[in-house]
C-alpha cells in the first residue's frame, strides 16, 4: 500500500526526517511511535503529498507521487482517508453535512443524493442516529468516530490517524481502537496510527515503527518490540509497561 524509501525532509535548515524508510501492507495497521516533535506527524504529511521530501521516494500502491501531476495526486489522495487529532469537524453544520461535505461542496450533489452514502458511513461507525445533530452535541469519542465516517466517504484503501485517542476517556479510546480493527477486518482498510501511547499501539497495531529525532530507530512486531533491548526505547516506552517490556 505504502512504501517510503530513504526520505529526508528539512524546513529552514532544521532536519525533520532523515533517511526514513517504512512500508504499510494492505489490510495492515502500522503504529508510528515516538515522543512529541520526533517527526511522526510529518510522515503522514509526506504520505499525503503535503510535504515534499528533499530526497527519497514516496510510493502509494506502487506509484511514486513525486512524479505525478497535481490532478493525479488529488486522485491518489482519494484513496487515503485522514483523521485528525481533534476530529476537525465544522461546528456550524450538522454531522451529516460534515460527513458528506466534499460531495455537496465540490460535486454539486444535493443533500438527498448524498444522504444514503452518509448514512452508510455513519452506520459503519455506529452513529447513524446522529445525522441531524450538531458537533457540539457529541462527546469527544463520538466526534472522533464522525471524523472516521468522513474519512470513509471515498471508501479509501488507507486511513491515516494522527493521535486518534488523545484526550478521550478509556471507554471512548477503546471504541476508537476497536473501530480501527473493524475497518481492517471488514473493509480491508490499511491504517497508519501516529501515537505516543503504547496502549493504543498494543491494542490496534500489527507492526510498530519507532521514530526518534526524525529517524527510524526500530521496527517490528509487538512480540519483537517486547523483546528488544534498546535502552532509549525502553526508557521512553517501557517504564510504565514492565509487564510487556
Amino acid at each position: 500500500m505504502v512504501e517510503l524509501k530513504n526520505i529526508d525532509y528539512a524546513i529552514g535548515g532544521n532536519q525533520i526526517l532523515q533517511d526514513v524508510s517504512l512500508t504499510v501492507g494492505g489490510k495492515e495497521t502500522l503504529a508510528i511511535l515516538g515522543a512529541s516533535g520526533s517527526g511522526k506527524s510529518t510522515i503522514l504529511k509526506v504520505i499525503l503529498g503535503l510535504a515534499k521530501p528533499d530526497r527519497g521516494e514516496v510510493m502509494i500502491q506502487g506509484q511514486d507521487i513525486s512524479l505525478v501531476t497535481y490532478s493525479e495526486l488529488v486522485d491518489i489522495r482519494k484513496k487515503i482517508g485522514i483523521v485528525f487529532q481533534d476530529g476537525a469537524l465544522f461546528d456550524s453544520i450538522t454531522v451529516g453535512e460534515n460527513v458528506g461535505y466534499y460531495f455537496m461542496e465540490h460535486k454539486n450533489l444535493s443533500h438527498e443524493e448524498v444522504e444514503p452514502l452518509v448514512l452508510e458511513m455513519l452506520d459503519t461507525v455506529g452513529l447513524k442516529h446522529t445525522l441531524d445533530m450538531m458537533p457540539d452535541e457529541l462527546s469527544g469519542g463520538m466526534r472522533r468516530r464522525v471524523a472516521i465516517a468522513r474519512a470513509l466517504i471515498y471508501k479509501p484503501s488507507l486511513i491515516l490517524y494522527d493521535e486518534p485517542t488523545t484526550g478521550l476517556d478509556p471507554v471512548a479510546k477503546d471504541s476508537i481502537l476497536e473501530l480501527i480493527d473493524k475497518l481492517k477486518e471488514e473493509h480491508n482498510v490499511a491504517s497508519v496510527i501516529v501515537t505516543h501511547d503504547l496502549d493504543d499501539a498494543y491494542q490496534a497495531a500489527d507492526r510498530f515503527v519507532v521514530i526518534r529525532n526524525g529517524q527510524v530507530v526500530w521496527g517490528g512486531t509487538r512480540r519483537q518490540f517486547a523483546a528488544q533491548r534498546d535502552k532509549m526505547i525502553a526508557k521512553y516506552f517501557c517504564a510504565p509497561y514492565k509487564a510487556v517490556c
